[in-house]
């Protein structure tokens, strides 16, 4: 469920996750993505110079089409045009599905793409809001795609309002444990802290709970479980490990067994691990 919020320098995203947590985007406005589609145009505008160079330089040596028959001459400029409309066309959608919602110029200005769930978007979102890119250009300068952000709270253009997509400011906490060779969990209201605990995907998934108290619990529990794995890494550190914690004692308490010691998230991923084995056995 989303909800927005005007804060005092911007529009406020709030989304509650099926965890219980609460997640806070800052909405980026008009002026921040101009400038980050400014960048990415001067990155690809550099890139169209190159291959001008490139060409030049080719028939420079003598390999150009007037030596050619005008059917190849044809096909060579069909492909050109080809390549050069996958470039622009394709840029903007590969870099967004692909590098977390961001490209180039989002990058610089710190803003991604991400679904109205809070979600990292797919190439399927990422290319429905690039093919209406050119809807949102006409008739230049982005001139329906900014009418549109005037006209909704979200400062969403028509490409993402197909595409059920928003445009956030990256949070300064926002950092994709993938790249840590290990993982500190505090936990400050629980009280539970994990120094220097290996990262959970490095080791294997053990059965660590009898087998009848994990039929206690519900299909609906390993449901919010995998929906926690599928979300997390979207989580600011200290929550995930709060989530994380608060989760892995109430499967506990369901199961009438203690807390087990270590990180949370593998205990966790045990439960999911043996609820989906005692179910294929069923």
């Amino acid at each position: 469920m989303s909800s927005f919020e005007r804060t005092t320098y911007s529009d406020q995203l709030n989304i509650d996750t099926p965890e219980q947590v609460d997640l806070q985007f800052s909405i980026a406005g008009i002026g921040s993505r101009f400038v980050a589609a400014l960048l990415d145009y001067i990155i690809q505008s550099v890139c169209f110079i190159l291959e001008v160079l490139a060409l030049a330089m080719i028939t420079a040596a003598g390999i150009n089409t007037d030596h050619q028959s005008p059917k190849a001459a044809n096909w060579f400029f069909a492909f050109m045009i080809f390549i050069n409309f996958a470039f622009f066309a394709g840029y903007f959608a590969l870099f967004e599905a692909y590098w977390r919602g961001q490209t180039p110029g989002k990058k610089l200005m710190k803003l991604r793409v991400i679904k109205d769930s809070g979600r990292q978007i797919t190439f399927f979102e990422s290319l429905t809001r690039n093919v209406i890119r050119i809807v949102d250009y006409l008739p230049g300068m982005y001139l329906v795609g900014v009418i549109t952000m005037l006209c909704n709270k979200a400062n969403k253009r028509l490409g993402d309002l197909a595409a059920g997509t928003i445009v956030v400011h990256e949070r300064l906490d926002e950092q994709s444990v993938l790249h840590q060779a290990s993982s500190r969990l505090i936990t400050p209201a629980a009280g539970f802290t994990i120094q220097q605990a290996p990262a959970p995907w490095a080791q294997p998934i053990v059965a660590v709970f009898p087998a009848d108290a994990v039929a206690r619990l519900s299909p609906q529990d390993l449901i919010v479980i995998e929906s926690f794995f599928a979300r997390m890494l979207d989580l600011p550190m200290e929550t995930r490990a709060a989530v994380a914690y608060r989760m892995a004692a109430q499967m506990a308490a369901k199961m009438h067994v203690p807390v087990p010691e270590g990180n949370p998230e593998r205990a966790l991923e045990a439960i999911a691990f043996q609820m989906r084995g005692s179910s294929r056995r069923g």
